[in-house]
């Protein structure tokens, strides 16, 4: 369609149809839609964050407040009257706005939507399921050029997947080689996870798109391992979103159960708060910044096991996500996310490899996944996780397309992309754990027990670990990968992965495509990040 009269496209709206969506027809012009208006910051570009402030030791960096935040970057309310005009011209209503979240959500029909923003809202079929989408760009008045950031929610496509994988039975020999797993508890202890914390004092949030958890499972897992203190666990609804489980545990809920058993076991002194919303951009959107700016839990740590290749996202999405993790590391927030099951390609079968968003994010802790073999309390050999052959998955991994290369990235060695065009970006992932199904965790879902892997669990066991290092500081670590890549090769602070591939990168010595600066030494971290007393009583034994 062509743009209409006195309406500029919003930059980076553009959308195409998913591949191999049959168009239907027009949607429902009477169906209710929500949208997600992000607004610019009242600092304008100014940046949110100064790089710099994250090479300093912990105890000496600036951290905002939640409510300091809001007075600098929040939305302007000028901003905010100028949407809400903007909705009483289209007879749209204000269903809620946030200065601090620079968020206004606005309700109204498939035909005001189409006229406010110069869409064509279609529905489209795909093997997937049925969606609401739109092509090309989404326009707006000239009043709110300068304004808005993006507009989220005119198209409700599933944007993300669980970074989950459960065992599948293999027969034979090989059944009986990868017979291995593991509780959370155990593989916290392998990595040296530092010992006289628990978390108390911290929360962990936790982005849910979907399934739900059940209080009497999680009551019977902490009985299980025999945990003499057990979590506090509850759940914060985004939009339509809310714990809601399916009762099937190949869906969502073995995700959502993995990442509360996960962080639950190894911090048990913490909060756990899930925060569920709708799998679409809007929804992801919202979860994230509604966690980031929760100043009734105050999260200290945000996990996400939720993702998709970076080709899959719209570049206004990307932006206001990035700058919604640079948000929470101005506010001494560690966001931890998953870097995908499907190896170098991310699942993509364009014959390219791409890397998964949110983790190609430079304002994150990406996590990648290994095959942990261990015995007693003793690792025996640590690769990375590739059973694409044997179709459960690979550790995610690769070169932005997207995000350059970070300067605190720069000495790592990363390398070009595999792909033609060799470009130079962002490394992913940063970090390592524990991923392979095979190798999985002993978990308990909708009533059964389970072993599930995937670089879903390795997020909230990084999660679970920041949230004992900031117990025992005293104070949020928040951004920390600056740190990690400065003290890399100086200590031994990770098991460097040197084995094993992901499709297109192979792992060597230091940081690389599959498995990041390698697993955790979690005693040496804490170390690294400010809590050298913890790192000596481990080591000493006292």
């Amino acid at each position: 369609m062509s743009a209409p009269k006195n309406r500029f496209p919003l930059a980076g709206s553009e959308r195409a149809p998913l591949e191999g969506a049959q168009e239907i027809g027009p949607a429902n012009p009477d169906e209710t839609v929500d949208v997600t208006i992000r607004l610019r910051s009242r600092a304008g570009k100014k940046p949110i964050v100064n790089p710099d402030e994250f090479t300093k030791p912990i105890e000496k960096r600036t951290i905002l407040s939640r409510k300091e935040f809001e007075q600098r970057h929040g939305a302007d309310p000028k901003s905010i009257a100028l949407v809400e005009s903007f909705a009483r011209t289209h007879k749209l209503l204000v269903r809620e706005k946030s200065p601090a979240r620079r968020t206004v959500i606005l309700s109204g029909t498939v035909a005001a939507m189409n006229e406010a923003f110069g869409v064509e809202l279609k529905e489209y079929q795909h093997p997937t399921g049925r969606y609401r989408g739109r092509t090309g760009s989404i326009h707006l008045p000239a009043e709110l050029h300068d304004v808005v950031e993006g507009v989220f929610g005119l198209d409700n496509r599933p944007q993300a997947k669980p970074h989950f994988r459960r065992r599948h039975g293999p027969a034979g020999a090989r059944a009986a080689a990868v017979s291995l797993s593991y509780t959370p508890t155990q593989v916290a202890s392998l990595y040296n996870f530092p010992s006289g914390v628990n978390g108390s004092g911290e929360c962990i949030g936790l982005i849910e798109l979907g399934g739900g958890y059940n209080p009497t499972d999680l009551s019977n897992y902490w009985s299980q391992l025999k945990l003499t203190k057990t979590p506090t666990v509850s759940s914060v609804s985004v939009g339509n979103g809310s714990n809601n489980p399916t009762g099937d545990p190949n869906g969502p809920d073995g995700e959502v159960m993995l990442d509360i058993e996960v962080s639950g076991s190894i911090a048990p002194g913490a909060k756990i708060v899930a925060y569920f919303a709708d799998n679409t951009d809007a929804g992801f959107l919202n979860a994230i910044t509604t966690a980031v700016h929760d100043s009734t839990n105050n999260p200290s740590v945000v996990s996400i096991s939720w993702g998709g290749p970076e080709s899959s996202w719209t570049q206004q999405a990307m932006t206001s996500m990035d700058e919604a993790f640079q948000s929470a590391a101005a506010m001494g927030v560690t966001v931890c996310v998953a870097a995908g099951d499907d190896g170098s390609t991310d699942g993509v079968t364009d014959g390219l490899n791409h890397v998964d968003f949110p983790a190609s994010s430079p304002n994150v802790l990406a996590c990648g996944g290994t095959h942990l073999v261990a015995s007693g309390n003793t690792i025996t050999s640590e690769t990375v996780w590739n059973e694409l052959a044997n179709n459960e998955g690979a550790t995610g991994g690769g070169v932005s397309d997207a995000f350059p290369l970070p300067s605190w990235q720069s000495g790592a060695g990363v390398p070009p992309s595999a792909n033609p065009t060799h470009n130079v970006g962002r490394g992913v992932p940063d970090v390592a754990g524990d991923a392979d199904p095979t190798t999985g965790y002993v978990t308990r879902v909708d009533g059964q027990p389970d072993v599930i892997g995937g670089t879903s669990a390795v997020a909230p066991l990084w999660a679970a670990l920041i949230a004992l290092i900031n117990e025992s500081i005293g104070k949020p670590a928040g951004f920390i990968n600056p740190l990690l890549y400065q003290n890399a090769g100086k200590a031994a602070d990770f098991n460097d992965i040197t084995s094993g591939n992901n499709g297109a990168y192979s792992a060597g010595p230091g940081w690389d495509a599959c498995t990041g600066l390698g697993s955790p030494v979690g005693s040496q971290v804490a170390a690294v990040l400010g809590a050298p007393s913890l790192a000596r009583a481990k080591k000493t034994g006292t």
